[in-house]
């Protein structure tokens, strides 16, 4: 099982490494967008709270 695991994390690796070396350009957008939704997500969390608190 935990050769599965490596094997899989290996791939996963090669995959981001060809895909930022292919299209630089498409990784860039792609990792703003997921830093967008996190930001979202954290701001959604933040505003939950506070009216919690209110």
């Amino acid at each position: 099982m935990a050769q599965a695991k490596k094997i899989v994390l290996y791939l996963l690796i090669v995959f981001v490494l060809y895909t930022i070396i292919t299209s630089p350009a498409r990784a860039a957008n792609l990792v703003q967008i997921g830093f967008e939704g996190i930001s979202a997500a954290a701001q959604g969390v933040g505003e939950f709270m506070t009216q919690l608190i209110k």
